[in-house]
């Protein structure tokens, strides 16, 4: 679905890289590393809002993609309930017996931290995206919600969707990824 060949990303000046992996259907790929390394980057540099200073990124055609960020943007006061934001990221309602289904009728400017990440992790997983970047997605979640997570996850691969995480949480990632790709600073390259 997605490949990442010799990719060197950054802002003003490379960041990270080079990198090359990639990533099939129905994989939960986990990319780890020390802060500041450039995770975040690439997940940015594949949604065009970070640059190309070398390599390539190959997208299979048809990509619908996700991109649930380390911290979601919260609206400060918006009457948009739990609903309207399912409807807006066309994802379907979960099933009534779901943790989500009390917040769907709140508004999102009411919602906890977590129940927040919660219901956005729902829209990017649920949704009819086909690759999904998750940053740092276990952010704000108690243990339950930990659970709720994973079960999310392996219903996205069961759909065959293609999920990138990034999370400082070794043990979450051992649980949900299929593997994992660890990276170091641009001056050590790292194949996958």
């Amino acid at each position: 679905m997605l490949e990442f060949k010799q990719v060197v990303a950054g802002y003003t000046h490379p960041v990270i890289g080079p990198v090359s992996f990639s990533i099939e259907a129905g994989e939960v790929v986990g990319l780890s590393g020390r802060n500041g390394i450039g995770k975040s980057t690439l997940f940015r540099a594949l949604s065009g809002e970070a640059r190309l200073f070398g390599g390539g990124i190959r997208r299979q055609p048809g990509l619908r993609l996700a991109h649930h960020r380390q911290e979601p943007v919260r609206p400060e006061e918006n009457p948009l309930t739990g609903t309207d934001l399912l409807a807006v990221n066309r994802a379907p309602a979960p099933a009534r017996d779901h943790r989500l289904t009390p917040l769907l009728s709140r508004r999102i400017d009411q919602l906890s931290g977590g129940q927040l990440q919660l219901l956005e992790l729902w829209c990017a997983l649920s949704g009819p995206a086909n690759l999904i970047l998750l940053d740092e997605p276990t952010h704000h979640l108690d243990h339950e919600a930990h659970e709720q997570l994973a079960d999310m996850l392996g219903k996205a691969r069961e759909r065959q969707c293609a999920v990138l995480v990034i999370s400082h949480e070794p043990e979450f990632c051992k649980l949900v990824c299929s593997r994992q790709i660890g990276l170091r600073s641009a001056s050590e390259p790292v194949r996958c």
